[in-house]
């Protein structure tokens, strides 16, 4: 997919978010989109908080807001184990798509 984008915009127009470094640092990947957005640094590490229930950190309560933000009920659950064998196939069968996209995203 990211190949037909890459028709239209040229790599240099794409950010990539790091889903990992969102989970461990919020404000930091958020600062990493506000500057690649050429947009003031607002959203920092006083917006947040780490909720220890989901395992994730949630935004604090907005203004006019009576309750802070969080993922949703889907977020934060217990995975079910997965065999190793099957994890394997996994990483096996996807290593070369991801190693095309890792060539292309630099």
């Amino acid at each position: 997919h990211l190949e037909n984008w890459l028709l239209h915009f040229p790599i240099g127009q794409i950010l990539f978010v790091s889903g990992e470094r969102l989970i461990r640092d919020p404000a930091g990947e958020l600062g990493r989109v506000q500057d690649f957005l050429g947009l003031k640094r607002i959203i920092t590490d006083k917006h947040f908080y780490f909720n220890k229930t989901k395992g994730f950190p949630c935004l604090k309560k907005a203004e006019g807001s009576s309750k802070p933000h969080c993922l949703g009920k889907t977020k934060g659950r217990t995975h079910p184990d997965i065999d190793q064998e099957v994890v394997q196939r996994l990483r096996d069968f996807y290593r070369p798509f991801n190693m095309k996209f890792y060539q292309m995203t630099g």
